[in-house]
């Protein structure tokens, strides 16, 4: 029998579609995954919604399985967990994550996939990739114990920092961003929150995650002599202005960028991909990560709700995507 799914592409920049595709039976070596939920990483996708990646980051901001080319179609995503179907007797039935666009169903190595904890429900997990961002982050900015840090942006990728930071003994955590909606979820989290106008200074680390000119001045300005910022933000084709001079030489600041295509040269010498996504998926066990999903659609919902997301009209952190059998 013809193996079939439905997957969702990006027909042209602003316009998705639901497209059926066929697919390979599985080898000796892969696996059948039917997919139980997806997230829309809400910076990114948005940002390959509208067609704003530069023609000369083609290469490096391809997803795994992505079919297709930017700006479309092109088939994209990167946070999915579901359950195998068939494959190696140790995969099946289990519930899996993988780095795979918005799909039905797929198949892939069996080493594409890793297992989901126990401890972890099948709907948080689709938060795995955004967490794994933010445990490199965390493994470039070696915060100490005591550090005074905020994180600026309180998008995905900094509520998950903030999340991991909320553990570290000692540390005082301040999420900033322009959205008084943010302080709920800052305190879901166990961190304080500020506005902008309202945020600490003197700090020792900061990390930028909000993907604007203002975020970064503002991330700039908060750190203590000589302090660093991280940045996580992409900003696509959008060029920004950085106030370099002033007083960033003679405080001795720091701005170093982390992006999770590599494993942090700060982690413990032999540290794969695959643990650092391993190690997202364990500390997701914490529930606290559940306030990070703010809203939820149907699969076939979704070329409109992306259009939606994009557009601002649907504000998120973590859309989930629920898939019904087919």
């Amino acid at each position: 029998m013809e193996l079939t799914a439905r997957a969702f592409w990006l027909a042209s920049p602003g316009h998705g579609e639901i497209r059926d595709v066929t697919l390979n039976e599985p080898a000796e070596d892969e696996v059948l995954v039917r997919t139980l939920y997806s997230g829309v990483s809400r910076g990114t996708e948005t940002l390959v919604f509208r067609g704003g990646v530069p023609e000369n980051q083609h290469a490096s901001m391809r997803a795994p399985f992505q079919d297709g080319d930017f700006p479309a179609p092109v088939k994209y995503g990167y946070l999915s967990v579901g359950q195998v179907e068939e494959g190696p007797a140790h995969l099946l039935g289990r519930t899996v994550f993988c780095l795979y666009p918005h799909q039905t169903r797929y198949v892939v190595p069996a080493s594409a996939v890793t297992v989901v904890p126990e401890s972890v429900p099948a709907s948080r997990a689709v938060l795995a990739g955004t967490v794994e961002t933010a445990v490199n982050a965390l493994w470039d900015a070696t915060p100490l114990i005591g550090d005074r840090i905020a994180v600026v942006g309180g998008g995905m990728v900094g509520c998950s920092v903030a999340a991991l930071l909320a553990r570290f003994p000692g540390v005082r955590v301040q999420l900033v961003d322009a959205d008084p909606a943010r302080g709920d979820i800052a305190r879901a989290l166990g961190v304080d929150f500020a506005l902008p106008e309202d945020a600490e200074g003197e700090r020792d680390l900061v990390v930028h995650a909000s993907a604007t000119e203002a975020g970064l001045d503002l991330s700039l300005g908060l750190l203590a002599h000589e302090g660093t910022v991280i940045e996580l933000s992409w900003y696509g084709d959008r060029r920004i202005a950085l106030p370099l001079g002033e007083a960033f030489h003679s405080r001795r600041l720091t701005l170093r960028s982390s992006q999770v295509g590599s494993v942090s040269s700060s982690a413990r010498a032999g540290r794969t991909y695959a643990d650092r996504l391993a190690l997202a998926l364990d500390l997701l066990a914490e529930p606290a990560f559940d306030a990070l999903i703010t809203g939820e659609c149907s699969f076939g919902e979704l070329p409109d709700v992306m259009g939606k997301l994009a557009s601002g009209s649907i504000p998120a952190l973590c859309h989930r995507v629920a898939y019904e059998e087919v």
